[in-house]
């Protein structure tokens, strides 16, 4: 259905920031400036073009899902954390392989029967492999399984690995989707259908609300729950609705009202994008692997008139925003040079750089918003191309680009390597990946947690494939309705779809953000005074 878009530009020029394709690079702001902002009226808001895929984006796709079909453990189905390197299987690399193969199925990259046959042998195994609450020699307890495992017995990897809520629920995410994707009628198809039931039936959600009604970030054998619970904005959103959705352990409506509430701060204006906030765009990403969040709206979207979707898309064009101005002055930035969110990096080390200390990291969160903010000039191409269902006019020429100038050594085999940092080119021992004379660090690894989020947004794009269907699983509808998501494709059949409304209280949440935007936009002019001032 068409959209119209309003637009209030707040700004001295009122110049907008070059949100669609073919826009120029906007200009670089003098220090004495107060940041632009562009505060978004959500009355009708704006669903992204939807240009034609270059043939760049076959190839990434075959790629990438040859990372899971080739990597994976043939023996169990357990999927490695990352590649070469090997050195474990993370449990949410699983949840992606179940995701990939169907579409490898789709394609003709393998055929239903052998996909089925990965499938079975994966969901058996995690069906029989140990579980108990030992500190070794298991794979998980109530349900949940630890983060990492070893690669050939599958049990918990070592004594520093947790039992992870949220990379189970990544997990169980690949596990229901293929419970709705082989729906034959022959035994091993039921069988799949069986065991998906199996194991996301005996997840013990309330055993993990040691702070009810927020669910835990895990537990330890040797000292017990984790103190931290999911709470504000971030991918945790699957997580409450799997625990909301469950037909024998489920969290109550109250979990996600009170992980909506957490939220506050998080909402407001980063680089002209009125919105939610989390820095790395893995937590704009992760749940919308799976769902389809266009036009269905909780109470906190309602409030807003916006929807979860656009959300990650004004996230995605505020990042893109972000390394245009580039306030760190990092080496190559621009607008199609750009993406933050966890992954590799070259080393944990303080370096001079512009005659200034900066740190880096080797594997961490990297992201630039309201908060989260970590940002060392390590640049993860998962970041730019998973958006793509979002904002595909920036996405599209920003895949090319980093793929034209950096490719003869980034991208390989699997597609991507995890990521790359221009600006660091100092001669330290490394963490991992290399040094290229005059280029600077690159990876030596692909990440599988950072390759699904590739796949599935390609295969949305082209044909909303992933999220199709996740439509059919019965338990995601429920999850969703019991956390008050109403409207778009939950609309009872028969009731016809009206466009994202806000409600009264729309206007005062909207008055908060910009509020809040502006005290955001003073402590950047602030920040502006002094040199290579961090995101904040």
């Amino acid at each position: 259905m068409p959209r119209t878009t309003k637009l209030l530009l707040c700004t001295a020029a009122g110049l907008a920031l070059g949100l669609l394709g073919g826009c120029g690079k906007a200009p670089e702001p003098t220090p004495k400036v107060l940041p632009q902002v562009i505060l978004i009226e959500p009355d009708l808001p704006p669903r992204p073009m939807k240009p034609e895929l270059p043939p760049l984006f076959d190839d990434i796709e075959r790629r990438t899902f040859q990372f899971f079909w080739d990597t994976t453990n043939e023996q169990n189905g357990l999927t490695p954390d990352r590649y070469p390197s090997r050195p474990f299987a993370s449990i949410a690399s699983v949840g992606f392989a179940l995701t990939a193969y169907p579409i490898g199925i789709e394609n003709g990259w393998v055929s239903r029967t052998q996909a089925v046959d990965r499938t079975l042998t994966t969901l058996r195994f995690l069906r029989d492999v140990p579980t108990g609450p030992q500190r070794t020699g298991k794979a998980g307890y109530k349900g949940f399984y630890y983060h990492f495992l070893d690669m050939q017995d599958g049990r918990r990897y070592d004594s520093w690995v947790e039992l992870s809520s949220v990379d189970t629920a990544l997990l169980l995410m690949g596990v229901l989707f293929a419970q709705s994707y082989y729906d034959g009628n022959d035994a091993r198809e039921k069988e799949i259908r069986q065991i998906a039931d199996t194991l996301y039936r005996r997840v013990d959600w309330q055993w993990l609300q040691r702070n009810k009604p927020l669910v835990s970030m895990g537990w330890f054998p040797e000292s017990g729950f984790i103190q931290h619970d999911w709470m504000g904005y971030n991918e945790a959103m699957m997580l409450y609705v799997l625990a909301l959705g469950s037909p024998t352990h489920p969290v109550q409506p109250d979990a996600w009202t009170v992980w909506t509430r957490t939220y506050d701060n998080d909402w407001g204006v980063f680089q002209g994008q009125e919105y939610l906030s989390f820095g790395p765009l893995f937590g704009h990403q992760y749940s919308h692997v799976w769902i389809d969040f266009r036009d269905i709206q909780d109470a906190y979207m309602r409030e807003r008139g916006i929807d979860y979707f656009l959300n990650s898309r004004r996230a995605t064009l505020a990042q893109r925003e972000y390394a245009i101005a580039n306030p760190m002055q990092w080496k190559d930035y621009g607008e199609n040079v750009w993406g933050l969110t966890a992954g590799d990096g070259p080393q944990n080390t303080t370096q001079e750089y512009k005659g200034e200390q900066r740190q880096f990291r080797h594997y961490s969160a990297r992201g630039a918003g309201l908060r989260e903010n970590f940002d060392d000039g390590t640049i993860v191409p998962s970041a730019a191309i998973s958006s793509l269902p979002f904002a595909p006019e920036v996405v599209i020429p920003a895949t090319q680009e980093m793929h034209r100038r950096y490719g003869d050594y980034l991208y390989s085999s699997y597609g991507f390597l995890d990521s790359f940092n221009p600006s660091f080119n100092y001669d330290i021992p490394l963490k991992t990946g290399r040094l290229i004379p005059d280029r600077g660090w690159v990876a030596s690894d692909y990440i599988a947690i950072d390759q699904g989020p590739i796949l599935a947004g390609i295969a949305n794009y082209r044909d909303e494939f992933v999220w199709s269907v996740m439509k059919k699983n019965p338990y995601v509808r429920k999850g969703l309705e019991r956390a008050g998501f109403t409207g778009g494709w939950l609309l009872p059949e028969g009731e016809e779809w009206q466009p994202l409304q806000k409600d009264d209280k729309a206007a005062a949440a909207r008055a908060v953000g910009i509020a809040e935007s502006r005290a955001a936009a003073a402590q950047e002019q602030k920040a502006a005074d002094k040199p290579a001032a961090r995101p904040q």
